[in-house]
C-alpha cells in the first residue's frame, strides 16, 4: 500500500513539474494545431520557398499587402524593432511577408518594400489561386474593398503573426498590435528551448 502511495505522489509531482516547465507566451499558444503546413510561394528573388527551407530558424509568418495604409507597415516596423531587441539572436529568426495582393505586389515590388524594413525579411508572392489556397490553409481572411484613393481598392485582412519553432512546428499566434517587446519576448522563449 505504501508503494502505491509513493507511486501516486511521484506521478503528481511529475505532473506538476511538467506544468511548471510549460512556456507561457504573451501571444496565444497554438502548439499542435493544424493551421497551415506549407507555402510553395515565390520569394522576391524568384525562388520557390517552403516552410521547410527555414528549419533551424524560427519563422514569423505575416500576411498583408504593400499598399496597406497602416497595419502592415506598423507590424513590419514592430518586427524590425523585435529583431533589434533580440540582438545577435535575431539572425536565428526569419520573417516572411506573404502578399494578399498578387496583382499589385509582384516580386519586384516585394523586393523593394519588404527588405526596406529589415534586409533579412523575405516577401512571398503567389498567383491569385495560390494566394487563395495559402490564405485558406492558414485561416487568413482577406477581401478587396473599393476605395476612392489612387489604388482603387484596399484589402481587409487578418493581421496576426504565426510563429514557428526551429523544427517547423507552429507554436504562437501573436495578435495584431502586440508590440515589439512582447514579440521579442515570445521569440526569445522559443529560441531558448
Amino acid at each position: 500500500m505504501r508503494k502505491i502511495a509513493v507511486a501516486v505522489l511521484m506521478l503528481c509531482l511529475l505532473g506538476c513539474a511538467d506544468r511548471q516547465a510549460k512556456v507561457e507566451f504573451v501571444g496565444t499558444d497554438v502548439s499542435g494545431s493544424q493551421i497551415g503546413d506549407d507555402l510553395g510561394l515565390t520569394d522576391q528573388d524568384g525562388k520557390v520557398r517552403h516552410l521547410s527551407d527555414f528549419k533551424g530558424k524560427l519563422v514569423v509568418l505575416f500576411f498583408g499587402y504593400t499598399h496597406c495604409p497602416d497595419i502592415c507597415p506598423t507590424t513590419l516596423m514592430e518586427l524590425t524593432k523585435a529583431m533589434r531587441l533580440l540582438g545577435p539572436k535575431g539572425r536565428e529568426v526569419q520573417v516572411l511577408f506573404v502578399t494578399l495582393d498578387p496583382a499589385r505586389d509582384q516580386p519586384g515590388v516585394l523586393k523593394q518594400y519588404v527588405p526596406s524594413f529589415d534586409p533579412s525579411f523575405i516577401g512571398l508572392w503567389g498567383s491569385e489561386k495560390q494566394t487563395q489556397q495559402v490564405a485558406k490553409d492558414f485561416r487568413i481572411f482577406y477581401a478587396k474593398q473599393a476605395s476612392g484613393g489612387r489604388s482603387g481598392y484596399s484589402i481587409d485582412h487578418s493581421a496576426g503573426l504565426y510563429i514557428f519553432d526551429k523544427k517547423g512546428r507552429i507554436r504562437v499566434y501573436s495578435n495584431p498590435g502586440q508590440g515589439a517587446k512582447d514579440i521579442a519576448g515570445d521569440l526569445g522563449k522559443l529560441l531558448n528551448e
